[in-house]
């Protein structure tokens, strides 16, 4: 699942250098999805049938970011299949390195899908991630997932279950939030580590992947 997830965040990064945009009689730029009246639709519930179907999952992913930015982000599956072409820069997908729990099926929720919506700058940080490597980037920039995790070690990077963490008090299982990679991870270092405060908090402090979690609403609500 991770190799797939690395070539889905190659053509992720590809995909988000530039967006359609298509030029006017009157010379003025014009960006625009065929589906926005759809989308915006999508936004209010999920759709029923198969989560292995294309509809299901432009809807799973689209909505891991805010509607301004999901419903003109270009989707792509798991596989790194683009579902539906954008014009914003940004690219929501999931972003669950763990395999389906129901392969046949899909994914069982978006939860599980753990969809992220990010632009170019911010699957850099991804692509360092999954590759082992440090991110080198032009800017802070941030990742949007308000479907939530699957569940981190906060203290260390790599952990797939709680039953593997070091600390099973550090383990989190996140509900809906925002993430700031940074640039420099040392301009993190006034931040708390304490996920409990509600505040905004550091995730892999002290390491290059050091990133800023940021609760929204709901954000405990998969914790014990």
């Amino acid at each position: 699942m991770k190799s797939v997830l690395y070539c889905s965040i190659a053509a992720a990064l590809a995909l988000t250098a530039c967006a359609d945009v298509e030029i006017n009689e009157g010379g003025v730029e014009h960006t625009e999805t065929a589906a926005h009246s759809e989308n915006m639709h999508m936004h209010s519930g999920e759709p029923e049938g198969s989560h292995l179907s294309a509809e299901w999952q432009i809807w799973a992913y689209s909505t891991a970011g805010p509607s301004f930015i999901g419903d003109d982000a270009t989707i792509m599956g798991a596989d790194g299949t683009v579902l539906r072409e954008g014009s914003n820069g940004w690219t929501c997908m999931p972003g669950n390195p763990r395999p389906m729990s129901d392969p046949e099926n899909g994914w069982a929720s978006a939860h599980e899908a753990m969809p992220v919506c990010a632009d170019a700058e911010s699957f850099k940080w991804m692509d360092a991630y999954m590759t082992n490597s440090t991110p080198v980037m032009e800017r802070d920039a941030f990742m949007w997932m308000l479907h939530g995790d699957m569940g981190e070690d906060n203290t260390t990077p790599g952990v797939m279950t709680k039953a593997d963490a070091a600390d099973p008090s550090q383990w989190i299982e996140s509900g809906p939030h925002l993430m700031l990679m940074p640039k420099d991870p040392e301009s993190l270092s006034a931040f708390t580590t304490d996920f409990t405060s509600g505040a905004p908090y550091v995730m892999f402090a002290d390491t290059m992947w050091a990133h800023l979690m940021i609760p929204m609403e709901d954000y405990y609500k998969y914790q014990n």
